[in-house]
């Protein structure tokens, strides 16, 4: 028997009810990665399109859903759920001043293994209607956060605080260690520096005022203000409290590209050389990866 469906002539009935059941279930499929994409984000809010695909592999398999990554930014796309972004900043740095500056100690040096080289820099958040700022120290190899602060002025403290922090992470005192930042006043201060001559840490500091010389410290900014919402608070304490709680999420669940999409932690604890991307000095577009797309999420979900 021959039906008519819409402008769809020359179906069969059984072709017709099968091409509808397909459709309902792309339609379950659709709904239920929506729903993973939504827990995910109650974890990290700033997942892209990238990280999300590469954390919801076994989920994907797990429920025998042929999903690519082209086709889940469709449909994050089709929901209103892609990232949008805050662009807008103030001066943190103050490098004129007449404190001792060190040379760019990093310009050929590729890590390779953990406790080579520490990255700092600090950043503000908004708090209440002024600004608080937040201190960093990276480790560059397995991109760990392993010290910050979180302070109410640009005083020295907040810095040191987060060197203190990251000494008490720091696993072999025998290793030669170098600690880079920019030539901000707090970096230069007599006691930042003295702190780190005591540990026996090489100093090195950008020299030419471009914030790409200390790219991986300015990047580790944008991804948490970006990823983990740290735009504003009305009170320090509950700036703090997130911060704290993005930091441990940044270490534990975010998967990094640059690290094969092992985790900060995992990259920390692993044995051996892991290849790295690592563009200490080359300027990078920054912004969503821009895939081809079309207008039919269901046709291949």
């Amino acid at each position: 028997m021959w039906i008519v469906c819409g402008r769809r002539a020359g179906l069969t009935r059984q072709a017709w009810y099968a091409a509808t059941r397909r459709q309902e279930k792309l339609g379950f499929q659709a709904s239920i990665v929506l729903a993973e994409v939504r827990r995910l984000r109650k974890q990290v809010a700033g997942l892209g399109t990238t990280k999300l695909y590469e954390l919801m592999q076994d989920f994907l398999t797990s429920h025998q859903i042929k999903l690519g990554r082209d086709r889940l930014h469709n449909l994050l796309k089709g929901n209103g759920l892609l990232l949008t972004k805050k662009r807008y900043r103030i001066k943190t740095t103050d490098s004129d001043h007449d404190l001792e500056k060190h040379p760019n100690q990093v310009k050929e040096l590729k890590p390779d293994r953990v406790g080579q080289l520490w990255v700092s820099d600090l950043s503000y958040i908004r708090v209440g209607i002024g600004f608080a700022y937040l201190s960093v120290i990276m480790d560059a190899y397995s991109r760990k956060i392993v010290g910050w602060s979180f302070h109410k002025t640009l005083e020295a403290k907040g810095p040191v605080a987060a060197l203190e922090m990251a000494l008490k992470t720091r696993r072999q005192t025998d290793q030669p260690l170098i600690h880079h930042s920019d030539r901000g006043v707090q970096y230069c201060s007599g006691v930042y520096v003295d702190r780190l001559h005591q540990a026996k840490i090489t100093i090195s500091m950008t020299e030419l005022g471009d914030p790409n010389e200390n790219a991986l410290a300015e990047r580790v900014f944008r991804t948490l203000k970006e990823e983990f919402h740290l735009w504003g608070f009305p009170t320090f304490s509950m700036a703090e409290t997130a911060i704290e709680q993005a930091i441990v999420a940044y270490n534990s669940l975010r998967p990094h590209a640059s690290l094969g999409y092992k985790t900060p932690n995992q990259a920390h604890q692993g044995k051996g050389y892991q290849p790295l991307k690592w563009y200490p000095y080359k300027k990078v577009r920054f912004g969503n990866v821009q895939y081809q797309t079309d207008n039919q999420f269901c046709s291949s979900l």
